[in-house]
């Protein structure tokens, strides 16, 4: 693993931060731009009175509960009608934490602090995708690297009182940490990444991953070292403090597992999905399984595209977890590509590319990708779901 004087900040301070801050610039301004033209689309795109963007973003679906969390605590049960217990549980802590906190200070409801903390997140998203690419590619990849999550067809959900934007923060600077010999912050930012998602999982793969390098790589060592061992323990505890309280108040030791099955989720391998594309074809919609098919082809040939690009082992390992729980668990489909969103390594291969071609042909790529993500964040969210 490279060392901390590896890193291209050094040591945390004012100084640093005033630096980095001037180097990121761009990629900020860029990201709060591409995101705000998809926030000015949806506002325009419909104007049914029930489906204002403030509603759409904050008020509807997974939203919905997180405010609740904030506000009334855990407890709510909903019974849908095909059967399931939809229980709270089944949604981590940490976004309703934040989000009871912001509304504590404001007067802002628990979804409308939810804006705020996802608006806030976001931009800490974008500066640890910055730091990634400046790290490994420069400072244009770097740039690039948050434009084009911005841009991505989904990027509307980094927008909304969801915990992909918050994630994927806590993922990105967790990874930047790692890889700049930050093992102990690398552990802590890990823990609070598993109080957000279950894919908090991801980043402590990725931290156990770089752990058994640096061993593998002095042999001779006698002793552990205590930054490796210690962001080993850290990095699972969040999510795995918050498995085992839910197994406490269900009285069973797996009742995550049971409360995620009343939602219908599990992992299966990915035969669920298989066959939710299987009979897109059996039952008259033809078009929509190639697309699928052609959308799971992309994704393949994608990471394809990362492995050659040879990355650090741990941004690999966090990408391949990330994706094997997405196209691999059961659950609303629907919900694959917005559960992608924090496997942002993948557009590494992209944003190099781009690094290396001209300045026109990189705006016009970025440009595209904006204006279409913002036409389908619209088309989505004024609809019943993914188009």
């Amino acid at each position: 693993m490279p060392s901390r004087a590896q890193g291209p900040g050094g040591r945390l301070g004012l100084p640093v931060l005033v630096a980095f801050t001037r180097r990121a610039g761009p990629a900020l301004l860029g990201f709060a731009a591409i995101r705000l033209l998809g926030v000015v689309v949806l506002a325009l795109w419909d104007g049914d009175e029930r489906k204002d963007a403030l509603h759409l973003l904050s008020g509807r679906w997974d939203s919905v509960w997180y405010a609740s969390i904030a506000e009334h605590g855990y407890g709510r049960t909903v019974v849908a009608e095909d059967g399931g217990v939809h229980s709270d549980l089944a949604f981590f802590p940490l976004l309703p934490w934040l989000e009871r906190a912001v509304s504590a200070v404001s007067p802002l409801s628990a979804g409308e602090a939810g804006l705020v903390v996802s608006a806030v997140a976001s931009l800490a998203a974008a500066a640890g995708l910055f730091a990634l690419g400046e790290l490994l590619h420069g400072r244009r990849a770097g740039t690039l690297l948050a434009l084009l999550w911005a841009a991505v067809p989904v990027g509307i959900v980094q927008s909304m009182a969801y915990t992909e934007s918050l994630f994927t923060a806590l993922a990105a600077w967790a990874l930047y940490a790692l890889l700049t010999g930050r093992w102990v912050a690398a552990g802590v930012l890990s823990a609070a990444s598993g109080l957000s998602r279950p894919a908090g999982l991801a980043v402590a793969a990725a931290i156990a991953a770089a752990a058994v390098v640096d061993r593998l790589g002095d042999p001779e060592r006698r002793r552990i070292p205590l930054g490796p061992l210690w962001a080993v323990v850290l990095a699972p505890s969040g999510w795995a403090a918050y498995v085992l309280w839910v197994g406490a108040r269900s009285g069973q030791p797996l009742g995550y597992l049971d409360v995620q099955g009343g939602w219908g989720n599990g992992f299966d391998g990915g035969l669920g999905f298989a066959r939710f594309i299987a009979e897109k074809f059996t039952d008259g919609a033809p078009l929509a399984g190639v697309g699928l098919c052609a959308g799971v082809a992309l994704l393949a040939w994608v990471c394809l595209l990362l492995v050659r690009l040879r990355p650090p082992l741990p941004l690999l390992v966090y990408t391949a977890v990330l994706v094997l729980l997405a196209v691999c668990a059961a659950g609303y489909f629907g919900s694959k590509p917005r559960l992608l969103l924090p496997a942002f390594p993948l557009l590494l291969p992209a944003a190099v590319a781009l690094a290396g071609a001209r300045r026109p042909a990189a705006a016009v790529t970025v440009g595209v990708a904006a204006v279409g993500a913002s036409v389908y964040g619209a088309l989505w969210l004024t609809g019943s779901g993914p188009p």
